[in-house]
């Protein structure tokens, strides 16, 4: 009996181990897989690091390469490897005994200086720690072209995200930038840094959705300048692309002065259209908020078609050299609302956009005229030695391909969003603590300018992708429902909002206007009992009766004035200190 007993119990001791043994293979493969890369096995392609437990060889690595992965690196140091490999594969791959672990090749971020922290600013490397990065969003870059290289590949470092090129400009028949403004715009939007990528090189310049496709639409020529039919040519070819490409943002970093309501610009029915169509149209404020030609103080020079209140318009900040955005200041140049006629809130958000460092476009225009803009290779090389490929531009040019890869990233995330509950989603979420008013100095005149951080500069407030990504409201699917509103003037001369009911501001807690804009930029009550933005003292009437008459009247001269030509390439190369 007791050796009956005795071989019972070696038999549930058996069975037990079978048992342990059993899930642990069942479990083999999750546990040797990290988390987040547990929610990447539906993707196509996914980049690994794969560890050991012993130093690996050829034979190791084949056993990848049988399940189509492709070796990237090697990397002795853990007793591991970096592939990339298909997501299907994962389970297989982590059922070898040899391996330890297979996690995602992460993203990791020097702490970088006076430049290249634009990324942290927005707080972009959420997003690239979840693994959003525009993949699967075509984006239209409207503008002088893109050069292809290495920056603009598909994730492997082969291939090119440039999927579609087509010129719309005069002069040489070509969709290559040969301005060299349309690839720094493209590589801010959605480079991703195989030029400065490797073991070479100290700090890596890479976009904010650096695997989104490319449509390049070519209609500024080698001196940055075209037409509106060419740029509206362009917004119908990328409408005729849409479902191809899966289009779903226009880049526009270009613009001109206001001549007539946006009612019946083209330009900004051209804009119109493409929003109605599904498309998020993501447009520059303009370089002139230092302008002052009309009296204004810089008031009233948004540019068109960022005067359209279906678009989003960004104004610029200044990153100031440090990884927070705390100490962030907006860019004395970044124009300013209100829009001249129609008198509608711009612009709806800022991002950085001074001293930017993005991709070169070899021989370009800008350049040749300034060399000194290209980013030394001693900057970021361990030897100083290779191919200059990274160039500094400066402008709201630069801060609107930040905001149209932020679009991007939420699409990539939820693609049944509708523009207008994109802009309301990223108006909302923006990071709104600003100082009440900050000065700068040019270097070069001497002259200061002083920026008060109201409605008409800061929008509704600094981009924040970390925000608008973890954010679940969701504004109505009208269409139109998140236009900028305008504003209006009492009997007092203060200026207040108008929130129509078919508009989404102003009426529900949820989208009140002090939720969106923040009430840093709300003064006071007007006689009508609307939130009041500027008293009858506001900086447009301080040059006394002209300036306001100006922006309140039917004057467009700001846009004729010898300033606003001889402001803009300054402020493009050279930026703001």
């Amino acid at each position: 009996m007791a050796e009956v007993t005795k071989v019972t119990s070696k038999v549930r001791h058996l069975a037990f181990w079978c048992v342990i043994l059993g899930a642990a293979f069942a479990f083999a493969a999750p546990r040797k897989i990290s988390k987040d890369l547990q929610k990447q096995s539906s993707q196509p392609w996914v980049n690994v690091i794969v560890q050991y437990r012993v130093p690996p060889s050829q034979k190791h690595f084949a056993k990848v390469a049988a399940k189509g992965g492709m070796l990237q690196q090697n990397l002795p140091l853990i007793n591991g490897a970096a592939f990339m490999v298909k997501g299907s594969s994962l389970s297989a791959l982590a059922k070898d005994s040899n391996v330890a672990y297979i996690s995602l090749d992460r993203r990791v971020w020097a702490t970088a200086t006076v430049t290249d922290l634009y990324d942290q600013a927005v707080l972009a490397p959420y997003a690239w720690s979840r693994n959003f990065s525009g993949s699967g969003i075509g984006v239209a870059v409207i503008d002088s072209g893109i050069t292809a290289g290495r920056d603009f590949t598909l994730a492997n470092g082969t291939g090119s995200r440039i999927v579609y090129n087509q010129n719309f400009a005069s002069g040489p028949n070509t969709a290559a930038d040969l301005y060299g403004h349309g690839t720094h715009v493209a590589g801010i939007l959605a480079g991703n840094g195989m030029n400065s990528r490797g073991a070479n090189f100290r700090k890596t310049f890479m976009g904010i959705a650096d695997n989104a496709s490319l449509i390049n639409l070519r209609v500024l020529d080698q001196n940055g300048t075209g037409r509106d039919s060419a740029v509206i040519a362009a917004i119908e070819k990328a409408l005729i692309l849409k479902n191809k490409y899966n289009i779903r943002v226009i880049n526009l970093s270009l613009g001109r002065a206001v001549y007539e309501s946006y009612k019946l610009d083209p330009l900004c029915q051209a804009v119109e259209a493409a929003w109605k169509a599904g498309i998020v149209v993501v447009v520059a404020a303009g370089n002139e908020g230092r302008n002052d030609s009309a009296h204004t103080d810089g008031y009233g020079t948004i540019a068109a078609p960022g005067n359209d209140p279906y678009a989003i318009t960004v104004g610029a900040m200044k990153p100031m050299g440090t990884s927070t955005r705390a100490d962030d200041l907006i860019a004395s140049y970044s124009s300013k609302g209100p829009t001249l006629l129609d008198h509608i809130v711009k612009p709806d958000i800022v991002a950085p956009g001074n001293l930017m460092i993005s991709v070169l476009a070899s021989s370009a225009t800008l350049v040749k005229a300034s060399p000194k803009n290209v980013v030394a290779l001693s900057s970021y090389t361990a030897n100083g030695k290779g191919t200059a490929s990274y160039f500094t531009l400066s402008g709201t040019s630069m801060a609107t391909p930040v905001v149209s890869g932020a679009v991007a990233l939420l699409l990539q995330k939820n693609g049944s969003l509708t523009p207008d509950q994109v802009k309301a989603r990223l108006m909302k979420s923006a990071y709104k603590t600003f100082p009440r008013s900050s000065t700068a100095k040019d270097p070069t005149t001497g002259k200061s300018y002083t920026s008060q951080y109201d409605i008409f500069t800061i929008g509704a407030g600094y981009l924040d992708i970390q925000a608008a990504l973890s954010s679940t409201d969701l504004a109505p699917a009208t269409e139109g429902i998140a236009k900028s509103p305008t504003v209006a003037r009492d009997r007092s001369g203060n200026i207040y909002l108008v929130t129509g009911s078919s508009v989404l501001w102003g009426g529900s807690i949820m989208w009140g206007t002090s939720v969106v804009w923040g009430t840093s930029v709300l003064w006071g009550t007007s006689t009508k009992g609307e939130s009041v933005l500027w008293g009858s003292t506001a900086p447009w009437g301080s040059s006394g009766d002209n300036g306001y008459s100006v922006l309140w009247g039917t004057s467009v001269v700001w846009g004729t004035s010898n300033e606003n030509e001889n402001e803009a390439i300054p402020i493009e190369l050279e930026g703001e200190k």
